[in-house]
């Protein structure tokens, strides 16, 4: 079956948080992560059937969601799931939240190895824990883990958990087995627990092979636990709907209390009936959109080159967000977001957003029409060729 994903879907007025957040319309938005492609087609008439009944009380999930799920695993990245490892909730950002508090006491620390995803930073806070950054080493045109860094923070006794991000946000990265056991082994050693968001786990491109942690040993498994989504991979994020996955039955107990507490125990019946069709019926769409967002990578990759040669981007292993250095023009992330938006309409992410790490570089949401990728590059290269310091 053939998709259009260079289709452009209007969205403003639909109250697109991604969209309509601008106050001026002529913004171009590539920053928040949801895609502008409709999701797949299997998912959209499970929804309009369900749509038909006309009655939306409260959902019950049933078998076959489990079955999904485990099947989708199994089949795709050879990890066995058993039903009764799987927490639902309404998000992997609850789902973290609740597994801080459940794992952890006030005045903990929490490892994380920036720069990297936000809502880490926050969830942390919010549970009274210290956030202790592992900083990623830049290295050439990707990053790398700092392991000796890690050893050294993960021996303090405060230190109860590490957020992995796997793979990486922001920094593209599809974290290796050969790593992952690096990480494990030390959090293993020190007696620190791995909780693994693999919400980008189907957004990898060839070459980089998403490893789920907890497949790679008994004690893997046993000292992690895994937030999973369909959310980023099927473009579903607003209809709320996550996975924990703990093979302890102590821990499992622990989580689901907090979760109560947290009273993000519900779903609603829309993200149960997506996450099924996705599963069961998404492989074929989920395929042809990985290879249009690598082509859409080569495209900005070779912009950049011919336009752009003093911004140089990382390497995209995966997820549809690319980290590019803005550096060279000595202002601050956060004043370079206001200026695009301000001077060229162009929104992206100013890279402090994911730690002090993350200064000097912005991240860009690639995962739209072609079309609208070249328009966004354009409006950035304009910005810059008309900068004082260009002389203009």
């Amino acid at each position: 079956m053939e998709y259009d994903f260079d289709k452009i879907i209007p969205r403003h007025g639909t109250n697109s948080y991604k969209w309509d957040s601008a106050t001026n319309t002529d913004v171009l938005p590539m920053w928040v992560a949801d895609m502008d492609f409709q999701t797949a087609p299997a998912i959209v008439k499970a929804l309009q059937r369900r749509v038909s009944h006309g009655i939306f009380g409260y959902t019950r999930v049933s078998d076959s969601y489990y079955k999904a799920v485990a099947n989708w695993f199994g089949r795709r990245h050879g990890w066995t799931i058993q039903k009764d490892w799987i927490i639902y909730t309404s998000g992997v950002v609850p789902a973290i939240s609740a597994i801080i508090k459940a794992l952890t006491e006030p005045g903990d620390n929490v490892l994380v190895q920036t720069p990297v995803y936000n809502c880490f930073f926050s969830s942390i806070r919010n549970n009274g824990c210290q956030c202790i950054s592992n900083p990623l080493i830049r290295l050439g045109d990707t990053f790398v883990i700092d392991y000796e860094d890690l050893e050294i923070k993960a021996a303090d006794p405060k230190a109860k958990i590490l957020l992995l991000c796997n793979p990486h946000n922001p920094a593209g990265r599809v974290w290796t087995r050969d790593e992952l056991l690096q990480i494990g082994d030390i959090c293993l050693r020190n007696g620190v627990m791995v909780i693994s968001d693999e919400i980008h786990c189907e957004l990898t491109y060839p070459g980089h092979n998403y490893t789920p942690f907890a497949s790679l040993s008994e004690q893997f498994l046993q000292n992690s636990v895994t937030c999973l989504s369909p959310s980023k991979a099927f473009n579903i994020a607003g209809l709320q709907i996550a996975n924990i996955i703990s093979a302890s039955e102590s821990i499992r107990r622990k989580i689901d209390k907090a979760i109560n507490i947290n009273e993000v125990c519900d779903v609603n019946p829309f993200g149960v009936e997506a996450t099924i069709a996705a599963y069961n019926e998404g492989e074929e769409w989920l395929d042809a959109l990985t290879e249009y967002l690598e082509s859409n990578y080569r495209c900005m990759k070779d912009f950049c080159r011919k336009y752009l040669p003093d911004f140089p981007i990382t390497t995209l292993e995966g997820t549809y967000l690319v980290w590019m250095d803005c550096s060279m023009l000595h202002i601050t992330s956060e004043k370079l977001e206001q200026l695009l938006v301000e001077k060229t309409q162009l929104w992206l992410n100013a890279g402090t957003m994911y730690g002090v790490e993350g200064e000097g570089f912005m991240r860009w949401n690639i995962a739209c029409p072609r079309s609208i990728l070249i328009k966004g590059l354009k409006r950035f290269r304009d910005f810059i060729q008309n900068m004082p310091h260009n002389g203009k």
